[in-house]
């Protein structure tokens, strides 16, 4: 199809300073279009305010904004919560698995409206281009797809600006307070202005930086205590009271927040190839990480447990690199969802100034046995036995050496 002949184009419009100048400037370079801007919600709070009036008044002909918040959780943050994904080690990938989850919702009212493409604002330097344009492609595989950082003349934030201006956009943000965000129930990402150097100290408390938590130093000095239940990996109790995903996350947020949790400064490999500086703030992701984390260790036993942990960095690449609807996520997920089959149980954890501290376990599951383990006297483990076992587990060892020995005096 001829670009120039698109007549109706749905636009992933957040409200931010890229989707804001995308509308007139499709206006301006696809005559005639009609403009139809889709907005996920997934928690992104304050930030959807007044957003349907923007869009309208900017040139979009009308806007959905979809309610996403029970899907994210249920269908993307749990999953890569039970599988233990994290990125490098670090990244508790929330902007990484939102972007599927509007995506895909994206695809359907285009499709539904009789779209002739969809574009997004994504950067053609960073990740969420590849993971929008990835999931079109798995539900409308012909789909066209305008990327304007891909194309247009702007080259900055600034000049971006400089044309929202020109143009009567109003932003919500200043030249100064230019960072890159991307905001939602799981977590607050911050990019660019001084924190592109990573050898400028990330100033935590920086007023007005920090949205979701304060600094460890701000947080209170006295502890608190939590106690979270799981059934086979899911959370679904805070201190006893039942909770669904979204309230139970909103709240873990709002403790977690308060005591400093969750903050992490780090520099990332991205997929286009270039290392980048990200801040995150994600309290109760960090919290519900290390508690699912807590409660596996008495729940799987060790050999399922070491290789669902090489599991999980595949799992995690997947996330990252926008491949959550291919075939080796789905049988990744199969194979999580069977090892959390006895991942039920309570986890009590004590939050002080940044920390999240165990302090309790138990599971009907658990395969820590206090009779085996205990220092003190047993009667149901042989010492002696132990002997025999290291001399078989170490024979390959000794006959190699024994081997080198020969050599050597030959």
């Amino acid at each position: 199809m001829n670009e120039n002949k698109f007549k109706k184009i749905v636009l992933a419009y957040s409200g931010g300073l890229d989707t804001s100048i995308i509308i007139p400037w499709l206006k301006e370079n696809y005559e005639g279009c009609e403009i139809i801007a889709v907005s996920g919600n997934v928690g992104q709070g304050t930030e959807l305010e007044g957003l349907e009036e923007k869009a309208l008044k900017t040139g979009a002909s009308k806007i959905y904004i979809e309610d996403l918040n029970q899907e994210f959780v249920e269908d993307f943050i749990f999953p890569t919560l039970k599988a233990g994904a994290i990125y490098e080690g670090a990244y508790l990938l929330g902007t990484s698995f939102a972007r599927p989850v509007i995506a895909k919702r994206i695809v359907e009212i285009a499709l539904a409206e009789g779209a002739d493409a969809i574009c997004h604002g994504c950067t053609g330097k960073g990740n969420d281009q590849v993971r929008f344009e990835l999931t079109i492609k798995a539900f409308a595989p012909n789909m066209p797809i305008i990327a304007p950082w891909r194309i247009w003349d702007l080259k900055s934030r600034d000049e971006e600006i400089d044309y929202a201006e020109a143009h009567n956009v109003p932003l919500k943000i200043s030249r100064e307070t230019n960072y890159s965000k991307d905001k939602n129930l799981w977590h607050l990402s911050h990019e660019g202005l001084e924190l592109e150097d990573p050898a400028n100290e990330c100033q935590f408390a920086k007023p007005g930086f920090l949205e979701m938590s304060v600094s460890p130093e701000q947080a209170p000095d006295l502890p608190v205590y939590l106690t979270l239940s799981f059934e086979k990996g899911v959370p679904v109790a805070l201190d006893g009271q039942k909770m669904d995903g979204v309230s139970l996350i909103e709240k873990l947020n709002e403790i977690g927040g308060a005591h400093g949790i969750g903050i992490l400064d780090m520099v990332e490999n991205r997929l286009v190839g270039m290392k980048s500086r990200g801040v995150y703030e994600t309290p109760g992701g960090a919290i519900l990480y290390k508690a699912h984390q807590l409660l596996e260790s008495i729940a799987l036993d060790r050999d399922t447990q070491h290789y669902k942990e090489m599991v999980a960095i595949r799992f995690a690449e997947l996330v990252y690199f926008g491949q959550w609807f291919t075939p080796l996520r789905e049988s990744l997920s199969a194979f999580v969802d069977k090892t959390q089959e006895t991942v039920t149980g309570d986890v009590k954890i004590k939050l002080y100034k940044g920390n999240i501290i165990p302090a309790g376990l138990t599971s009907p599951y658990s395969l820590y046995n206090e009779e085996i383990a205990t220092f003190e006297e047993d009667h149901v483990y042989n010492q002696n036995d132990a002997e025999g076992f290291i001399n078989l587990f170490g024979l390959p060892i000794k006959v190699k050496a024994l081997s080198e020995q020969k050599q050597n005096r030959g």
